[in-house]
């Protein structure tokens, strides 16, 4: 009983199915079967267990590498399983060699596929790097960065497959050479604009939430794009300027000063005597001198110039504060401590006025 089965088995092995032996059949079914389970095995059991090694360590690295590398990694077995099942119907040279070239071209395209999921790590890089040392403009720019090393990745990528079939890739490459320059000449404000804004990540002149005057544009900065940087000024409008504007021009950053200053002249009528003006203008350094929002560093109160109208007193301080509301408060508050002042000392303040005399005729 046996032995007739083993002879029918052997009799349906030698059969031929279109110029193919039903036991190479079976072989390459057994092999592809083997890998496809190896693949079950990998996904379900091998990751599992990495996956709960990498969840003890401390750093979050070796997460995310498993991950990128997962998936890629269960589709190269599964070509791996079909290529050895196709060399195993030897079909002949020429089919093997095409089944080559496939492998060859599926192991490139699983290799950018892991290098384009590990852009994942580079965001993650990026970021913790933009704000470790405080870069806010960088992270602006993280999305520019991704987009260009997919571009890279798909386009190395795209190119060693076309090679490996044997086409010309110096004739592709000069091709795309003169179409990238047309298209350059053509776009040539938008790559100003792009490198304007690669020049403004390095040089950080400000950032997001920076008071800035640029040209005659003041305001607060919104937004930095590819292609522009957004200002909302102080009339509430928002300014679009082009990044190779702002690249090239002066910009002053208000928000960079640690202090802001305040300066002006107070004019006191000539009928101040002299001796009440001088402790006018001592009594309002002193002021200055012990206000607590006052910087010590530099006050300057003078008797400075005989006007036409009016004695004026030269005063130029700074506020400890930069923002904008605090300085009005400070400044408000030492306007109302010089009123004082010169109320105290019965000093009036002048006013431009002008003194007409008639001379009389006697004749």
């Amino acid at each position: 009983m046996v032995m007739e089965i083993l002879k029918k088995l052997q009799e349906i092995l030698s059969l031929h199915i279109s110029g193919l032996s039903v036991s190479r059949l079976v072989i390459a079914f057994t092999i592809l079967f083997l890998f496809l389970l190896f693949k079950q095995i990998f996904s379900r059991i091998i990751v599992g267990i990495l996956r709960k090694l990498t969840k003890k360590t401390k750093t979050t690295i070796d997460d995310k590498l498993l991950e990128i590398i997962e998936k890629p990694l269960k589709f190269i077995i599964g070509i791996l399983g079909f290529y050895f099942a196709a060399i195993t119907l030897n079909l002949g040279d020429s089919y093997n060699s095409i089944f080559l070239k496939f492998l060859i071209s599926f192991i490139i395209f699983d290799i950018t596929w892991a290098l384009y999921r590990a852009e994942k790590m580079f965001t993650l890089a990026a970021e913790s790097f933009f704000k470790k040392n405080n870069y806010a403009l960088g992270l602006g720019f993280i999305p520019f960065f991704n987009k260009f090393i997919k571009f890279s990745v798909i386009t190395f990528g795209t190119i060693l497959i076309v090679q490996e079939w044997g086409y010309n890739i110096g004739a592709i490459i000069t091709g795309l050479g003169i179409g990238g320059l047309a298209v350059a000449l053509a776009a040539k404000d938008t790559l100003a604009n792009l490198f304007g804004s690669i020049m403004i990540l390095f040089d950080r002149p400000f950032m997001i939430g920076d008071w800035i005057l640029m040209s005659d544009i003041e305001g607060i900065v919104e937004d930095i794009g590819f292609r522009s940087t957004k200002i909302r000024t102080f009339a509430n409008s928002l300014v679009s300027v082009p990044n190779s504007h702002v690249a090239n021009g002066s910009i002053e950053n208000f928000s960079k000063r640690n202090k802001r200053r305040i300066k002006f002249v107070v004019g006191v009528t000539y009928s101040t005597k002299k001796d009440t003006l001088n402790q006018a203008v001592k009594n309002i350094r002193n002021m200055l001198e012990n206000h607590p929002d006052i910087h010590k560093d530099v006050i300057h109160v003078y008797f400075t110039e005989f006007a036409d109208s009016s004695l004026n007193i030269f005063i130029y301080c700074f506020t400890k504060t930069t923002v904008w509301s605090n300085f009005l408060s400070v400044r408000q508050d030492v306007n109302f401590k010089i009123m004082e002042i010169m109320e105290e000392l019965n000093i009036d303040f002048a006013f431009p006025s002008m003194s007409v005399y008639l001379e009389k005729n006697n004749e």
